[in-house]
């Protein structure tokens, strides 16, 4: 089941971590320019955080560097 990563913008991990296998973010300011998954409210900041660097690593992963 899905968990809600962003109460403000009512974000769930599922499309946070699709849009992050989908797009090359590689920092929370990133996302923030790019989408509007992220503001500046802080609450879930170490949770996206999170997901950045897993996306990172399966980026990784898929293209053999790992």
């Amino acid at each position: 089941m899905a968990d809600v990563v962003c109460l403000c913008n009512n974000v769930f991990d599922v499309d946070l971590r699709e849009y992050l296998d989908a797009h090359s973010i590689n920092s929370i300011d990133e996302l923030r320019e790019q989408a509007s998954i992220c503001n500046k409210c802080m609450q879930c900041q170490e949770l996206v955080e999170g997901e950045i660097y897993l996306a990172r690593v399966r980026r990784q992963r898929a293209a053999g560097q790992f």
